[in-house]
């Protein structure tokens, strides 16, 4: 199902380099979920702060059973339905595009990207964690920019390559939990599983868990020009992914609080895990736990990065971004974003966990707004839009699916501290700002951008009818001033820019 290889015809992109469908393989279904499930989870690792800032199991054992109905499956659906909708590469930045216009759609990609940067900036330090606790700052610093860039090489190496390392990384991440689960059936207590203490109950924590351990359902429809067959493999896949994320998150709180006997609220903060494997099944299952963590970061890593620079390479190639963003190495995978990607990660890392994680779940909850509003707003303005796949709802449906997970959006901004609101303002300020600046930039022939002409000629030239992949492409969403002149209006593209190829 997932692992044939599926190759096309080489031909040049734009911004130079080989485009995507050059001869190498593209991403299966089966790769696919794995990229989703590291997009979204990566399996168990990091849930325990629920158990603690839920005041015990109750809480975070609801919480993963019913936010999942509430917000993973809605933001699923709505994926779902528009990235087979309009599969290349930019994904929700070409979705909000052409639904509010290009300047809303800069807006979501900045966001997204800064959020996803955040995101990412956790990992190699936490894989440093579980690995080298007690280095010196310098012997830390150092590792720290080694595994950023080896995780990067290899993910340079081939989005192929990523996907395939991503299915090795889940199955080891998740194998010592299906052992701990196993072990622990004989010592579970239904019973312990109700204990709550609603004193101990820290909200924000507890919502800024549940949020982050359940977001980023959207993150791989970056990567929709690099799949085969996308109109049919997205909705497959992202179903896989939910049943597996949700999976690995319950199994493993069940048997852990169901089995333990004797543990505090306090004692589940992030890598109680390894202990909970310690006292079920003893120091070999403490250590296979704490290896599946750090190998699980790796995956973490590698997913995010992908969907960040290749986030990035659909902006280039749709005008919203300088066109060496687009430049492709011989491996078909997109070098200058991927290296903007990892200099931003670098710098990020000093953060904190709990700082970095709100910052970036209140960017990620201000693009998935616009993504719900683009959803319905779609729905309406065009409802001839080619759709693959089809959430089987009408518009007044659309509009009750995406209610829930929107009041959640809003109560996790709510929480957010006052620090938070004044760095994701400073990001808002700096988007609105730098996109009249790229308008300028363009009016003025200072950097190279892919024109409208040049890109949609060379996607004819490929021999890709691109009714087969996308009905609506964003090819081009800024306006064409590269070349510093103003030319008649081309009569296939709307008003927003968006170029439809009949």
């Amino acid at each position: 199902m997932g692992g044939e290889v599926v190759e096309e015809s080489a031909d040049p992109a734009p911004g130079g380099g080989p485009r995507a469908s050059s001869s190498r393989p593209k991403l299966t279904v089966l790769p696919l979920i794995a990229l989703i499930f590291f997009d979204v989870s990566g399996g168990p690792f990091g849930v325990e702060d629920s158990v603690g800032a839920g005041g015990g199991p109750l809480l975070s054992l609801l919480g993963f059973l019913f936010f999942p109905l509430l917000w993973s499956v809605p933001e699923a659906l709505v994926t779902a339905e528009l990235a087979a909708g309009f599969p290349s590469n930019g994904g929700y930045v070409l979705w909000i595009s052409s639904a509010f216009g290009p300047f809303w759609g800069f807006q979501e990609g900045l966001w997204k990207w800064a959020s996803g940067n955040l995101d990412n900036a956790l990992y190699p330090v936490l894989f440093l964690d579980y690995l080298s606790p007690s280095l010196s700052p310098a012997a830390r610093a150092a590792a720290l920019a080694a595994i950023t860039a080896a995780l990067t090489f290899l993910n340079y190496r081939g989005l192929h390559i990523v996907g395939l390392s991503a299915i090795l990384l889940a199955a080891f991440s998740l194998s010592p939990f299906l052992a701990l689960a196993l072990l622990a059936l004989p010592k579970i207590q239904p019973r312990r599983w109700l204990a709550l203490d609603l004193r101990r109950v820290n909200w924000r924590g507890y919502f800024n868990s549940m949020f982050w351990n359940l977001n980023y359902w959207d993150k791989a429809s970056t990567l929709a020009g690099e799949v085969e067959d996308p109109t049919r493999t997205f909705p497959r896949a992202l179903y896989g992914a939910v049943v597996l994320v949700v999976a690995s998150y319950l199994i493993p709180l069940l048997a852990g609080t169901g089995a333990m006997d004797g543990s505090t609220t306090d004692e589940w903060t992030d890598g109680y895990f390894a202990q909970v494997g310690l006292v079920i099944g003893g120091p070999w299952l403490r250590w296979w736990i704490q290896a599946a963590a750090a190998m699980s970061n790796m995956g973490l890593f590698e997913a995010e990065m992908s969907s960040d620079s290749f986030q990035l390479l659909g902006m280039s190639e749709m005008g919203m971004l300088p066109a060496f963003f687009a430049i492709r190495s011989k491996y078909g995978t997109p070098t200058i974003s991927i290296l903007f990607s990892a200099t931003g990660i670098i710098f990020l890392s000093w953060m904190s966990f709990q700082e970095i994680l709100e910052f970036l779940n209140f960017l990620y909850a201000l693009g998935m707004l616009l993504e719900f509003a683009a959803f319905i707003r779609l729905r309406i303005k065009k409802p001839d839009l080619h759709r693959p796949y089809k959430v089987p709802v009408g518009t007044l449906g659309a509009v009750l699916l995406c209610l829930p997970p929107t009041f959640l959006l809003i109560l996790v901004m709510c929480l957010a501290s006052a620090r938070t609101f004044i760095v994701s303002g400073s990001v808002m300020l700096f988007g609105a700002l730098l996109y009249p600046a790229i308008e300028h930039m363009k009016r003025r022939n200072w950097i190279e951008f892919i024109s409208t002409s040049e890109l949609s000629q060379s996607s004819f030239e490929s021999g890709q009818t691109q009714q087969q992949v996308i009905d609506e492409a964003s090819v081009n969403l800024l306006p064409d001033r590269s070349s510093g002149k103003t030319e008649p209006e081309d009569p296939e593209i709307d008003l927003e820019g968006v170029l439809k190829v009949e």
